[in-house]
């Protein structure tokens, strides 16, 4: 049973490639990464999410081979999308950086695409039950979609987390500048309160004599 439970996830794992990549954006970079549809009617899927850089937005676009527009936003956070990619060749994911100088963004992203053809249950190959197959194959539909949640799970608490220490670095920033400042205008103050102390004592003395 283990056996082919192990067989059967292989099985599934070539039903569909994905590409998961972290990418540094640099300021006024257009990034585009490309993948490769061999028939129509396959379902294209593609997340994002900004994990640092500026307020954690960019710019993105789906093109398809044929140079049509499939999907595309401004200053999102992050994206999740399914799409059914009705051309063959490569569609193109860019993410576009061009509307910030200096700010570099750091971007998590998977692509995911259906692969052209299924192959056939193991267990079938071996002559097992049309119900023990069917059983299994439900088990690992159901093991991929609970798989597919953790994993969507994991990088939005991974952005919340990067999100929130980006936050929190700010604040501590502008606290420590705030106390430079406030430092400053004390000492400024007493200074001033010397100066207009002396002034005073200087100008009794020279009425006095």
């Amino acid at each position: 049973m283990a056996a082919r439970l192990i067989a059967l996830l292989f099985v599934f794992a070539s039903y569909a490639y994905a590409t998961a990549l972290t990418y540094s954006v640099a300021a006024n970079e257009r990034a585009c990464f490309y993948a490769q549809v061999n028939q129509p009617g396959v379902k294209v899927a593609f997340y994002f999410a900004v994990q640092s850089g500026g307020s954690f937005d960019i710019d993105y676009s789906v093109t398809s081979p044929s140079l049509r527009v499939i999907l595309d936003g401004e200053k999102e956070r992050q994206g999740d999308f399914v799409f059914t990619a009705n051309e063959v060749g490569e569609y193109k994911f860019c993410f576009l950086n061009e509307m910030s100088t200096f700010a570099e963004k750091l971007v998590d992203f998977e692509i995911a695409v259906e692969n052209e053809s299924r192959a056939e249950l193991p267990i079938k190959q071996a002559g097992g039950s049309e119900q023990e197959a069917s059983l299994l194959e439900n088990s690992i539909h159901s093991l991929s979609g609970k798989l597919t949640s953790i994993s969507r799970a994991q990088k939005y608490f991974r952005t919340r987390e990067n999100r929130n220490f980006s936050t929190v670095k700010s604040t501590e920033s502008r606290i420590f500048y705030f106390s430079i400042v406030e430092v400053l205008a004390i000492v400024a103050m007493a200074v001033f309160q010397v100066l207009v102390v002396q002034f005073f004592f200087t100008g009794s003395r020279k009425g006095f004599v």
